[in-house]
């Protein structure tokens, strides 16, 4: 791994510290916020791709396991990681790491804008929503001892905001792009 890599991970890690400050959403009825950092998710596996993003959220991991309160609300430590959100935060490695393959693999700089754009979405989408939730779901109803129906429409109150971060991770990934092109090609 070169020192670019490190950089890149570490640059990516503090953005998720930073979406990590805006205050969290509580949602009646589940212990789980709305919060802003499973967008960083989406950016650093769309920006940064598929190996560094999932190194970047392995060091997230890592940080909240040894107390560093870096975690929406000020939480970490190891109960967090077997609290209701667990599930979450395990499935943000696999969602950026599948968030960086998908965009790794439909954005092309050649490619005409909206396309950019549509990759970066779908990407997102996919790697932020479709891989993160049913992780976090079962989790959530093995930890809440609720069936996947109840615990997956406990759920539902998260996708609007969840399909906003994918477009704003979108917009940002494909400005990136353009003002830096290099950073998509070597990831």
């Amino acid at each position: 791994m070169k020192t670019f890599d490190i950089v890149l991970i570490a640059l990516f890690a503090a953005i998720f510290v930073v979406l990590g400050l805006i205050v969290p959403i509580p949602v009646p009825g589940i212990a789980v916020p709305i919060s802003a950092q499973n967008m960083g998710i989406m950016l650093a596996g769309c920006i940064i791709g598929a190996k560094r993003g999932a190194l970047t959220l392995l060091l997230i991991l890592l940080m909240v396991a040894v107390g560093l309160p870096i975690l929406s609300g000020g939480r970490g430590g190891l109960a967090v990681l077997a609290g209701p959100t667990a599930g979450y935060i395990v499935g943000w490695v696999v969602g950026a790491f599948v968030t960086g393959y998908l965009a790794e693999h439909l954005v092309r700089e050649e490619q005409s804008t909206p396309s950019q754009y549509t990759g970066f979405f779908i990407a997102s989408l996919v790697g932020g929503i479709a891989v993160v939730y049913p992780i976090g779901i079962l989790w959530y109803a093995y930890y809440a001892n609720v069936s996947f129906t109840t615990a997956l429409i406990g759920n539902l109150p998260f996708i609007p905001g969840d399909i906003i971060k994918a477009v704003i991770a979108s917009l940002v990934a494909r400005a990136v792009l353009v003002g830096y092109p290099l950073l998509h090609r070597t990831a």
